[in-house]
């Protein structure tokens, strides 16, 4: 491992020395010259130690990618999924009783008691005009009404046009934020990009291991300092690196932060104030990573990081478990923010771009007779 950035003292003209026997590239060094926007900078982060790069061995081959798995196979063990099996398998004929029950399930799924409402309002006052032939029929419409809810918010992430692109990523403890990063890293990386990794989450030792671990795994360098380092010195510093190494994209992770937690929350909008120091516009996304397990507490969490951070992106993850699925339609009509990424397993590759119809899919039965 190398030091990097190693920062000299204050009174030293040049805050930022080569690397070892190398001479600064010429946008680093233009950095350095302009001390009036990093000394405002720098006033707002602790003196830190020197960042550190892990630099993965150069000879480290990723892991061959395991054959996908179709969304249907991911999310036919969401409850969601099962519910809705078992519902159209129980009430094979059309009636009041079945529509009574399918709104139960979904708002029991997370779907929210507004949004489950008018969908099967809708769909009883075309049962009563007998525009469904029988409960196939039916089952077809729901699909596309719950697809016309979600493709608002099926928005790929294009990180194209900025140099480096700057993903900061925010959620609570245990949603699979680091897990998360190491899956864009590979995804990235995979795509002929130049990637970096910023170990923010100062809090937990065991973070900045994960991520060092990820980073070696998909050959990727990690910037990162010690264990309860200022997190917005460490990301300032892998901000710097990115510019100085022509990087396509850095991603920065966060300790995971209660929406509860006012000074945490604080810390993290300072974070983004301090980015744009080095660039105006950084962090060009705020990716929000959300557990689906967690049902309506998304929505309060979300409501609250919206506010200091400003997200822009979603990655909903653990859809292939114990998820009720209901969240991501909750999360679609109450915020409209685009969902970038789902989860839907453990492999890197499971981490799938958002498809609304592919996603309905996997939660519906194809047919009644093949539920």
């Amino acid at each position: 491992m190398l030091k990097f950035w190693k920062k000299k003292p204050t009174e030293t003209t040049s805050e930022q020395p080569a690397e070892h026997g190398r001479t600064p590239p010429a946008d680093a060094t233009a950095l350095d010259n302009a001390s009036p926007v990093l000394d405002e900078a720098r006033a707002e982060i602790a003196p830190a130690e020197p960042a550190i790069v892990d630099e993965p061995p150069p000879a480290t081959v990723a892991e061959p990618a395991p054959a996908k798995r179709s969304w249907r196979e991911r999310l036919s063990g969401s409850g969601f999924a099962k519910g809705l099996s078992s519902l159209f398998m129980r009430h094979p004929k059309l009636d009041d009783d079945l529509l009574d029950e399918l709104e139960t399930l979904l708002i029991t799924a997370d779907v929210g008691v507004e949004a489950s409402t008018t969908l099967v309002e809708g769909l009883r006052k075309r049962m009563h005009k007998r525009e469904f032939a029988d409960a196939d029929a039916l089952l077809a419409a729901l699909r596309e009404a719950l697809v016309a809810m979600l493709v608002p918010v099926q928005q790929p992430l294009d990180i194209t046009g900025r140099k480096p692109f700057v993903v900061l990523t925010v959620g609570i403890n245990g949603v699979g934020k680091t897990t998360t990063i190491g899956k864009l890293a590979r995804r990235w990386r995979d795509e002929g990009r130049q990637v970096m990794l910023a170990a923010g989450d100062t809090f937990r030792a065991a973070a900045v291991a994960q991520l060092k671990t990820w980073g070696e795994r998909n050959n990727v360098p990690v910037i990162a300092q010690g264990q309860e380092a200022d997190a917005a010195s460490v990301i300032f510093d892998a901000l710097q690196a990115a510019r100085s190494r022509n990087a396509d994209v850095l991603v920065a992770d966060t300790a995971g932060r209660l929406h509860t937690q006012g000074g945490l929350m604080d810390e993290l909008s300072k974070i983004a104030r301090v980015m744009k120091k080095l660039d105006a516009d950084a962090p060009h996304e705020v990716l929000m990573v959300i557990d689906g397990t967690t049902g309506q507490n998304a929505i309060s969490q979300l409501r609250q990081f919206r506010q200091i951070v400003g997200v822009t992106g979603l990655v909903v993850t653990k859809l292939d478990g114990t998820a009720k699925g209901g969240v991501v339609f909750a999360l679609a009509r109450e915020f409209g923010l685009p969902i970038r990424y789902v989860g839907l397993g453990e492999s890197a590759t499971d981490l799938r771009e958002f498809d609304a119809r592919a996603f309905v899919d996997g939660l519906l039965p194809a047919t009644l007779a093949r539920a």
